[in-house]
């Protein structure tokens, strides 16, 4: 088999693996908090961790919040250095992503994958990161509520993506991120829609599986 295709599959496995490390419940462990899949919105992401409340809980929410963004910025920082094509490029981000929503080490179900797919967006270019953290943080700003400054900020990240970088694959990459983000929400949607959703900092939310 030809090295660069080995090369290919060896970043996509890798970036897959990485995603698949939960620093919400490994990060919770080190510092013996309560797992964030049994309280709250039940999802082992920085959010929820933060609704544990507590000094420690906001330094643990913070530690996860670098570390799976960071599982996505990695992997893409290795794949511009190694200088591959869009294809492969467009498969390293989305096993990052995938990885974090259905992880190898803890049963397949993990995450919800905002942090990931944030990271995922500056490892590709940091201006299609830039811009869909600020739609975060605007939205978040205006509704305080964490699941929908998600969604809008990741439904606009297509957009961002074909603007900045106007590549089928990549663009692909995105749409499907944006997809599965809004299928692991799904829950939280219907919170939404029904006035149920909680804000950011409560520590009484509308119970959501984390698949």
């Amino acid at each position: 088999m030809n090295m660069l295709i080995l090369i290919d599959i060896a970043l996509v496995i890798g970036a897959y693996v990485l995603g698949s490390i939960s620093s919400a419940i490994l990060v919770c462990r080190l510092m013996r908090l309560p797992d964030p899949r049994t309280l709250g919105s039940n999802n082992p992401g920085a959010t929820n961790v933060l609704r544990i409340g507590g000094a420690k809980a906001k330094t643990a929410a913070a530690i996860t919040l670098f570390g799976d963004s960071a599982k996505g910025l990695l992997p893409m920082l290795v794949a511009h250095a190694l200088d591959v094509g869009p294809w492969t490029l467009a498969a390293v981000g989305l096993a990052a992503f995938i990885g974090h929503l259905y992880p190898v080490f803890f049963g397949f179900r993990g995450g919800k994958g905002v942090a990931t797919a944030l990271g995922v967006q500056f490892g590709l270019a940091w201006p299609i990161g830039a811009c869909v953290a600020a739609v975060w943080l605007f939205v978040a700003k205006v509704l305080k509520i964490s699941s929908a400054s998600a969604l809008v900020s990741m439904a606009l990240a297509p957009v961002f993506v074909w603007l900045f970088w106007p590549e089928l694959a990549l663009f692909y990459m995105q749409l499907a991120i944006t997809l599965l983000l809004f299928y692991r929400h799904r829950s939280n949607i219907r919170n939404l829609l029904s006035g149920r959703e909680g804000k950011i900092g409560d520590g009484d939310v509308p119970p959501s599986t984390p698949s």
